[in-house]
């Protein structure tokens, strides 16, 4: 394909490729992040702890319930280093799709890699977790950086939010044969905890084939990537960033009530398995009804933002945010509970993501898609650091997985407050 997408045809073609990549890729935050690492990880951390709960990691004293939360806030801290270098040098070579493919099959090989960690190697599973999570966030970065380049400002809440429903079905579709195999896995002399090594291992497979589909489908590099290539430096990139004062509010947002997502995806499974007991099997199913609902809330919630505005749709599905979170704090006990809160979360999930992102490109100078989407991914689907070290704090300090919830609702809040001042749609030249 040309360096620039030429006709209708191709275009939908590139559109197609693109979305491909989600279905590839949220694998990763599906079977990994949201439903088998957190409680794994943490019961392997446990069957090694001392009598007192507590794990020393290279001389440093951490409990066993807070060893996953602070790997995810760790791997998000190595992502305020990496990304921003990544979209530069993406932007300044034209390198999108050759860095999107390089850290998706890396981040696919650590996630092979889970199949041999066991609780003896729970520090393995530590070291292939942040390799897999920071090159999740960098490809991540690529293929938002290509949003501006197949879809027009008016198109880009519709095809978003299309890229996000297609991942959450991609997503749940293999979470659901994992949820299968799960089920029948004893059946043929398979323990649960190699059942659950393999499906962590299959998310790397599931990751890597499909990502075949975008290398071979999306442009090569964007006719303005190579323009900029000339005369892009690091200071050019601030000082133009510093220049939107309103592109900096948003992700001042974002910085906060994405966190929040991000550890309520990356724990809830977490939350789930110690605090309430729930068995895996209703975990993972419970999470997989929670991909088809939010494949339904992400299309809704883009026809929504064609009527009422990406803006004041994003505002509504944060205060939704807030009062679930206050009630599962509370007064969230039962499975059914459980479920609902769930399928609630569904709901507002996929809009808040698609939203954000389609809202943010409108704020993005030509040319500097690459740059910009770094910046943005630092608190994207990967999982952000505040939040989990937020988390993983209040539950070292509280004993309590409930005041750690409770303190992610704050998370929301500030987003909400910080968005209400953002100026929108934008009155400047994106130029």
């Amino acid at each position: 394909m040309s360096n620039a997408v030429p006709d209708a045809r191709a275009l939908r073609r590139a559109r197609r490729a693109w979305y491909m990549y989600d279905w590839a890729n949220s694998a990763f935050p599906t079977t990994v992040l949201t439903v088998f690492l957190g409680p794994y990880l943490t019961r392997s951390a446990h069957q090694v702890a001392d009598a007192h709960g507590m794990l020393s990691v290279f001389g440093v004293r951490i409990a066993a319930d807070a060893y996953y939360p602070f790997l995810v806030s760790l791997s998000v801290a190595l992502q305020l280093v990496v990304l921003p270098l990544a979209g530069i040098i993406a932007d300044a070579r034209g390198w999108k799709k050759p860095l999107l493919l390089v850290f998706a099959y890396t981040g696919a090989a650590a996630s092979v890699g889970f199949y041999w960690v066991d609780a003896e190697r729970y520090w393995l599973g530590g070291i292939l977790f942040v390799v897999a999570n920071l090159c999740f966030g960098i490809s991540v970065v690529m293929y938002n950086a290509f949003l501006p380049e197949l879809a027009a400002p008016e198109e880009r809440d519709m095809v978003s939010a299309r890229g996000w429903a297609i991942g959450y079905v991609g997503g749940g579709i293999l979470l659901g044969l994992n949820l299968l195999f799960l089920g029948i896995a004893e059946r043929f002399g398979i323990s649960t905890e190699l059942a659950v090594r393999l499906c962590l291992a299959s998310a790397g497979v599931w990751w890597g084939v499909f990502t075949l589909i975008p290398a071979r489908g999306l442009p090569s590099a964007s006719r303005s990537a190579r323009q900029t290539s000339r005369s892009s430096e690091v200071k050019d990139r601030v000082r133009t960033l510093l220049r939107q004062p309103q592109a900096l509010l948003f992700l001042a947002a974002y910085f906060f009530y994405n966190d929040g997502v991000q550890t309520v995806i990356a724990l809830s499974g977490q939350f789930a398995s110690q605090e309430l007991q729930l068995p895996l099997e209703i975990i993972a199913a419970t999470l997989l009804a929670v991909q088809f609902v939010a494949f339904l809330g992400a299309l809704g919630f883009g026809y929504l933002a064609r009527r009422f505005g990406a803006k004041r749709v994003l505002l509504w599905s944060l205060l939704l945010w807030i009062g679930v979170l206050l009630y599962t704090a509370v007064g969230l006990r039962a499975v059914a509970e459980f479920v609902l809160v769930a399928q609630l979360i569904a709901l507002v999930l996929g809009g808040t993501q698609a939203l954000s992102r389609s809202l943010f490109s409108q704020y993005i100078p030509t040319g500097q898609e690459a740059g910009y989407f770094s910046v943005y991914e630092l608190s994207e689907r990967g999982s952000s650091w505040l939040g989990p070290l937020l988390f993983g704090a209040l539950l070292q300090w509280s004993g309590s997985y409930r005041w750690a919830v409770g303190g992610v609702a704050v998370l929301f809040l500030v987003g909400v407050v910080l968005l209400l001042f953002l100026r929108y749609p934008p009155k400047f030249p994106r130029a």
